[in-house]
């Protein structure tokens, strides 16, 4: 997805091609041309000056138009997220280590939206040890049948579908020391919605199977789980978490995207991709007005 800013590269690049061209073209003209080379070099560079004006207007229009573009973002941001979240318990959960600016914007988004701090917050630690998950499980009788080496997607699954679920969670205590890196909140109760971002590189052979279930796990749950990321991480997560069926927000960073985020777990029914990079249908789901509640 490509908005007003990459049309205002593409016009300045092109902008200062043509001002380099005419300042070559005077140092060329400065030497021992003749006549009829002087006139069409002179001609050349009046139809090089004026293309430069007509791109530097579109510049200058297209500047003006992002200006305005971000002023209605700034001013209409308090009044649309107010609120819409207000009652929901939002979880969120880390695929890798706690990463700050993600994590502050996550939470800055939910308690701009009348959701509080969230509900609860896991870091899965990754790659998983299998050899290790499968020890610890045998020794729990009633866990024991996760322990056999077919079962590990099964086991992700389960435990996606326990922290959405919050009600018991004996996956998530057995496994607590090999598989959470730190965590936040109760497991209980259940969760609204769910937001989830991967700070960890791409995984693959048994935790790409274990965190296939685990997404799995998740979704089957029947409450909105949105995938986010910022508009500069390496190594997007956006495909795998829409091969999940997760709904995804690709620039969380910025205020359209956690205007996303929001309108996403408020409205199940605004599913879909939305940011700025190609992964993306539009920048925005619709965002429906929110019902005023009868006053006393």
């Amino acid at each position: 997805m490509f908005d007003f800013r990459y049309h205002v590269a593409s016009l300045a690049a092109v902008f200062f091609a043509l001002v380099i061209g005419i300042l070559v073209g005077v140092a060329l003209a400065s030497h021992g041309l003749g006549n009829t080379e002087r006139k069409r070099l002179e001609e050349d560079l009046r139809r090089a000056e004026s293309q430069a004006d007509v791109l530097r207007t579109q510049v200058a229009t297209l500047m003006n138009e992002g200006t305005g573009n971000r002023a209605f973002v700034e001013g209409t941001y308090k009044s649309v997220m107010t609120n819409r979240l207000k009652g929901k318990k939002i979880a969120v959960l880390f695929i890798g280590s706690s990463e700050k600016a993600r994590r502050t914007e996550i939470t800055q988004a939910l308690a701009d939206a009348g959701a509080g701090t969230p509900l609860r917050m896991r870091f899965v630690k990754v790659p998983i040890d299998p050899t290790a998950l499968a020890k610890k499980l045998a020794t729990k009788p009633l866990l024991a049948n996760y322990s056999a080496p077919d079962q590990l997607q099964k086991l992700g699954h389960d435990l996606g579908q326990e922290f959405v679920a919050g009600t018991d969670t004996p996956l998530w205590i057995a496994l607590q020391s090999l598989i959470v890196e730190e965590k936040a909140g109760p497991s209980k109760p259940p969760a609204d919605g769910v937001v989830i971002v991967r700070t960890a590189t791409s995984q693959t052979g048994p935790t790409a199977l274990f965190l296939k279930g685990l997404y799995a796990g998740l979704a089957d749950v029947g409450v909105p789980i949105v995938g986010v990321e910022r508009t500069s991480d390496p190594g997007s997560a956006i495909k795998a978490f829409q091969r999940a069926g997760f709904s995804t927000v690709d620039d969380i960073e910025t205020r359209i995207g956690k205007l996303a985020l929001v309108a996403l777990l408020a409205d199940p029914t605004s599913a879909g991709a939305f940011g700025t990079k190609k992964t993306a249908q539009a920048q925005l789901p619709p965002i429906s007005p929110l019902t005023a509640t009868a006053g006393g």
